[in-house]
Parts: structure tokens; C-alpha cells; sequence
């Protein structure tokens, strides 16, 4: 499986530097000089792989160098390319509330009182907050957001949550449209 460590924002300057959004807690490492990325090109472009040449932190983004990009068009070329790593590539955390994506996804749900709720299918990263992507035991798919007062113990075994009202009715959400 795959895990996405950043996503170039947009080209830098004239020599072909592109603007990474950083999604690792080891950014030195995975974006080091002579580093290889594996890079997923935006609108069903394949994949390719480049050679980090160098990485600055650049007001709280990554500024990045690639051996395969020495000019502005190349590097706007990649706007919304993801570097990817395989998630074998990473060992699980030590703290016991730390998780990756894909630690999650398959880990049954529950209610507090024990009622199965389903499966998580995957965890959806938006700007305003993550969401739990679950798939129900009826086949339907509901977006849980995923804070504590909704999702109050999280472990790699079992995800527990506390719906509000009409969030998991079938009902509540065909009524909203």
C-alpha cells in the first residue's frame, strides 16, 4: 500500500524548485540529498521517480530540488504530483495514540454499547478536519469526523464512536437533500 509523504504545491523561481506540502513526520529523511522518490503525476500521468538534490524549509513548506526538473515549466508541470513510499517502508509508532492511515483502514467499528457499526474503508485528509471513511454491515458508506468526542478510543484492533443523532441513519441522510 501506498502512503503519501508530500504533494508538490507549485514551482518556485526560475531553476526548477518545486513547493512540497509535507505529509511525514520525517521529512529530513525522506526528502535527503540522493533521496529517490516515487512521484504520482496529477490527471492519470503515471508514475515516475526522481532524485532529491537538495530540500530547504521554506516559510513552513518544503522547497525541493529534483535532478529530473531544471526549469519553472518542468516543475509546474508537476503541480499536484504525490511523492509515495510503500507503507512496509515504515514501522509502526511506539505511541500507542499515533496511527497511520493504513494501520486503520480494515479495523472494525463499533458503538459504545457494542453494536457493530462496520468497517474503516479509508481515512479522508480535508482542509478543515480527517474523517473516518466506514463502510456499514448494509453496504452503505458513512463519513465520520474523526475527533475524540465523536471517536473516543481508536486502537489498531477496534474503533470505538459516539455518533450524533441521525448520523448513521439511513434516513437523516436522504431527507438532507
Amino acid at each position: 500500500m501506498d502512503l503519501v509523504v508530500g504533494r508538490v504545491i507549485k514551482s518556485h523561481g526560475i531553476r526548477g524548485e518545486v513547493v512540497v506540502d509535507i505529509r511525514t513526520d520525517e521529512p529530513e529523511l525522506r526528502f535527503a540529498r540522493g533521496s529517490v522518490l516515487r512521484g504520482r503525476l496529477p490527471r492519470g500521468g503515471g508514475e515516475r521517480e526522481f532524485t532529491v538534490t537538495a530540500a530547504r524549509e521554506h516559510s513552513g513548506r518544503l522547497l525541493v530540488s529534483l535532478a529530473e526538473v531544471s526549469d519553472r515549466n518542468s516543475a509546474d508541470a508537476l503541480r499536484g504530483t504525490l511523492f509515495l513510499i510503500d507503507s512496509s517502508e515504515v514501522e509502526p509508532s511506539d505511541d500507542p495514540d499515533e496511527f497511520y492511515d493504513h494501520e486503520l483502514e480494515g479495523v472494525p467499528v463499533q458503538l459504545t454499547d457494542g453494536t457493530g457499526v462496520g468497517v474503516v474503508e479509508s481515512v479522508l485528509h480535508l482542509p478543515a478536519s480527517e474523517l473516518l471513511s466506514v463502510r456499514t454491515t448494509d453496504d452503505r458508506e458513512v463519513l465520520v469526523p474523526f475527533v475524540k468526542e465523536i471517536v473516543p478510543t481508536v486502537t489498531r484492533e477496534l474503533i470505538v464512536i459516539d455518533p450524533p443523532e441521525g448520523l448513521l441513519d439511513p434516513e437523516s441522510a436522504d431527507s438532507d437533500r
